[in-house]
């Protein structure tokens, strides 16, 4: 199933939705009443609720579609699609295909660290910095090296501490597409004093547009643990990156108990894999991809099953105040 949280700026408020076959967008509190007796809105009221309830909002959805109702809500045209979970409590971006840490180490004249391969590596991001399917990007202040990053995500259900292995796959709600926006030349000079990524990765990660659950996906997923998923990025309509997310060094299920040791993942948090291999104009040379992201650019990542999530690259807000100061600035001076 297809869910989705839409924002309709006319009422102000956000709708969590189903997503049919045909695409027609339905309020998940439709489906209430198809619902077990002991359910309740709240189990609906959010894809965070709804991710550690799908136990309940599965059969719902079921029963709502064998009767479709004629009074059913399809959502008004004028929403605006938000990342399927808005605010989670964390999101943790991994590192787990070999590929591109290998390549894009490479290309700094680095070999591979030995302990990358003896657990999956991760940082935390900013969940504040989550933005929708079709919402715009500009790169960040003092920065001239805009990068996509082609990007599976799950999205946690059930919520746990030390899950194990065996039990990983019972805590996931569901997949998304995650395109980790990166500042190459801010990265570049703060990950030289060693800490991690700062401001070269804050400022933006668009997620969606839908959370595919997991009954949806099983068939793809083999007796290690990987998903086999073809992973696609265009620029303005032309391929650059293609990849499959089989080709993770790390399954799920490990990087799932790697993430809850000895901490509690909460329903709704947001985990990323990193970047397949090919996924990123650093990794492929921005000489070979026309240069890095600029205005007027669309950034699409599409992932088998999981749909096609949209960027539109924009001039930073402030860019034609900086360009009219500068020129008054030549006007006084000459």
């Amino acid at each position: 199933m297809r869910l989705a949280t839409l924002f309709d700026p006319t009422a102000n408020k956000a709708t969590t939705v189903f997503v049919l076959p045909s695409g027609e967008r339905i309020d998940l509190s439709d489906a209430v009443h198809y619902a077990p007796k002991d359910a309740t809105f709240e189990n609906f009221d959010n894809l965070a609720e709804v991710a550690c309830h799908l136990d309940i909002v599965l059969p719902a959805i079921s029963g709502w579609r064998s009767k479709r109702p004629q009074a059913s809500s399809g959502v008004s045209a004028r929403t605006r699609f938000l990342p399927p979970v808005p605010a989670p409590r964390t999101f943790r971006d991994f590192y787990a295909f070999e590929q591109h840490v290998k390549t894009c180490r490479a290309k700094r004249g680095l070999e591979m660290v030995p302990a990358w391969y003896d657990a999956p590596a991760f940082y935390f991001s900013n969940p504040g910095s989550l933005i929708g399917h079709d919402a715009p990007v500009c790169a960040p202040k003092g920065s001239n090296e805009l990068d996509y990053e082609l990007e599976l995500g799950i999205v946690i259900g059930r919520g746990g501490k030390d899950i194990k292995i065996r039990d990983a796959w019972k805590h996931v709600a569901g997949f998304t597409i995650v395109n980790d926006f990166s500042a190459r030349d801010l990265q570049r000079a703060e990950m030289s004093v060693g800490l991690g990524p700062a401001k070269g990765k804050d400022f933006a990660t668009s997620v969606g547009p839908y959370l595919v659950t997991l009954d949806d996906l099983a068939d793809r997923i083999d007796s290690v643990g990987r998903i086999h998923l073809n992973m696609v990025a265009r620029v303005n309509g032309k391929e650059l990156s293609r990849g499959n997310s089989a080709s993770m060094y790390f399954s799920w299920p490990t990087i799932i108990e790697h993430a809850s040791r000895d901490v509690m993942l909460f329903p709704g948090d947001l985990i990323a894999s990193g970047t397949v291999g090919t996924g990123c104009i650093l990794e492929l040379g921005p000489e070979n991809t026309g240069g890095w992201l600029k205005p007027g650019d669309i950034v699409e990542l599409e992932i088998e099953r999981l749909g096609t999530l949209r960027t539109p690259i924009v001039e930073r807000p402030d860019a034609t105040a900086n360009s009219r100061e500068k020129a008054g600035d030549a006007l006084v001076t000459a």
